[in-house]
């Protein structure tokens, strides 16, 4: 009885101070580089990590010959920005595919937003993210069709005064010790061998090789105009089908190479950008002195 007492005793004291001692401290909390996956106490943390760095991937809804789906371009710019902003710490925000693309109206599962919702919704999107921390942005662009659209809208924003800065970085998936091709570079422009195969690193399950032939990328040059002169139907003219190139000799070799080069891209835009102190000094410089023109030193 006394040794059954004293060891109830001696069990109680432990717990009292187990209790009492100072829990372990914890790790620190991994942070998601999903805008969408993160809390709202979280998000906080998370734009002081990324020093207000916020990536905005772009693509588009599009058909991608009839091997690739409807939102390659998306699938795999989101698949590149994601895995840089692990390799250097930065907030991504989700899905965006509002685009140019009339190019491809007349194509299933094409969604062509009209060109003043473009710009307005990038407008307010950027506007919200820099509402929340996000002041420095880059908009990663994964669509051929926004070539021209995304280097206007950053230069609109010496329009009006921010507190932000927008920069846009092109896709630059290939480079010196690129293996050899096997169809040929001036028509491997859409969802030809470089697309597909870097499909085939990003979501392999959706590609269908199998399917490539059963249309023609083959340029079909029907539109002659001097060099230099321009027209937006020259897309259709060259490439009706939306399809420019050879898919079916597309290779994991070249999708490999291709990624980790977006990849390594992207991320060294991601540092180039937080080390940036010149961007918004000099926009707020313009800003101020656009008020004034004719006080500006000649």
């Amino acid at each position: 009885m006394h040794k059954t007492l004293l060891i109830s005793i001696n069990a109680f004291c432990a717990s009292i101070l187990w209790a009492q001692a100072p829990s372990p401290p914890s790790p620190q909390t991994k942070l998601s580089v999903h805008w969408d996956e993160l809390t709202a106490a979280d998000f906080k943390d998370a734009i002081a990590r990324a020093q207000g760095t916020c990536l905005l991937p772009f693509g588009i809804l599009e058909k991608h010959g009839a091997h690739l789906p409807l939102g390659n371009d998306l699938l795999n710019v989101r698949y590149a920005a994601l895995s840089a902003a692990q390799q250097e710490y930065a907030i991504v925000f989700p899905e965006y595919y509002f685009g140019q693309i009339f190019e491809a109206k007349h194509q299933p599962g094409t969604v062509a937003y009209s060109r003043r919702l473009q710009l307005d919704l990038l407008q307010e999107t950027t506007d919200e993210m820099a509402r929340n921390g996000c002041k420095k942005i880059i908009i990663v662009n994964g669509h051929g069709g926004n070539n021209s659209l995304l280097p206007f809208f950053a230069q609109t924003q010496l329009d009006t005064p921010h507190d932000y800065v927008v920069y846009v970085l092109g896709i630059t998936r290939g480079g010196p010790g690129e293996p050899k091709h096997k169809s040929n570079p001036a028509t491997d422009m859409h969802a030809g061998e470089s697309e597909t195969s870097m499909s085939m690193i990003a979501r392999p399950d959706l590609v269908h090789l199998d399917r490539a032939p059963q249309e023609s990328g083959a340029d079909q040059a029907r539109l002659k105009l001097p060099e230099g002169l321009y027209t937006g139907i020259w897309w259709y003219a060259r490439f009706p089908n939306h399809y420019a190139g050879e898919g079916a000799v597309a290779s994991r070799e070249l999708g490999e190479f291709e990624a980790k080069t977006w990849i390594n891209g992207i991320t060294q835009a991601i540092r180039a950008v937080k080390a940036d102190q010149e961007s918004l000094r000099l926009q707020n410089e313009f800003y101020e002195r656009s008020k004034h023109p004719l006080d500006t030193p000649q």
